[in-house]
């Protein structure tokens, strides 16, 4: 879906949803402003599909906002939790055809970002909150169970994580990450950053890379942070368009399209 299709006039209010890890985030705001947002952090994981949609509505109307006045719904599309991956997508398309019962021809656009991409950012953030040199590149981490991590690798350039990676979503033994890191020019110097959620669980197989460490979670405040570049180079996509990224393959279909299916369903319902 072109950029051209959102709306220039005014500041764009977006949704964003965050439900990768067992941690759920939400947040409600314009784009390139934090002032006025409205963000829920809270247990995520099997809780999301429960408590997700109950708590879109509790925001919307906070904010005093209508689905249709939305300028797009931006969602962590992954790696992360198969659950939560497929709770957030299949909630941002209901939601995103639901706009449609309240006028919005063909559906609200949705905004697919990836997960890795989000941890990088909110450790940027973290770190500029806290007055530290910024960092030229960051190794961005999330725990993928089994012994495993996703790891992706993003350079900083002027206070801003670009959004295209050196090194693409993967997944790895910890003990394999220098390995894996090697082949980057300006991974694992002085001037790189470690971020993410692994650093107690695989503090011995990661002791010896080199680089600050910054526990940092995927948020659903460093999607809107992220959210107005990536649409003005053209991320949103219509509301089918839009799919997780599992990484690992080992996914039951049967079962993920059945779960989309009835989420969905229920977004739609919820927007009536």
């Amino acid at each position: 879906m072109s950029s051209d299709a959102l709306p220039t006039s005014a500041p764009l209010r977006l949704l964003a949803i965050e439900t990768s890890t067992d941690r759920m985030s939400i947040a409600l705001g314009q784009a390139g402003s934090e002032a006025g947002c409205l963000s829920y952090n809270g247990p995520g994981a099997a809780q999301s599909s429960t408590h997700l949609l109950p708590t879109v509505g509790r925001l919307l109307g906070e904010a005093g906002w209508s689905l249709a006045e939305l300028a797009a719904i931006v969602f962590a599309r992954g790696p992360g939790s198969f659950t939560g991956l497929r709770t957030a997508c299949a909630v941002a398309q209901g939601l995103a055809y639901g706009a449609q019962a309240q006028g919005v021809q063909g559906g609200l656009p949705v905004l697919p970002v990836d997960t890795l991409l989000a941890v990088a950012e909110e450790a940027r953030w973290l770190n500029e909150q806290a007055e530290r040199a910024a960092p030229s590149v960051i190794v961005a981490m999330l725990d993928a169970r089994m012994g495993e991590v996703y790891v992706a690798v993003y350079a900083v350039r002027e206070q801003q994580v670009v959004v295209q990676p050196l090194m693409a979503p993967a997944l790895c033994a910890p003990s394999a990450m220098a390995t894996l890191l090697q082949p980057i020019a300006g991974a694992c110097d002085e001037a790189t950053m470690l971020a993410g959620n692994v650093f107690e669980s695989y503090r011995e197989a990661l002791q010896g890379l080199p680089g600050l460490r910054q526990e940092a979670w995927p948020s659903a405040t460093a999607l809107l942070r992220l959210a107005p570049g990536l649409l003005r180079a053209g991320g949103a996509v219509a509301a089918q368009d839009a799919m997780p990224l599992y990484v690992r393959d080992k996914v039951a279909k049967t079962t993920d399209e059945r779960e989309r299916l009835r989420l969905a369903q229920l977004a739609g319902a919820a927007a009536q």
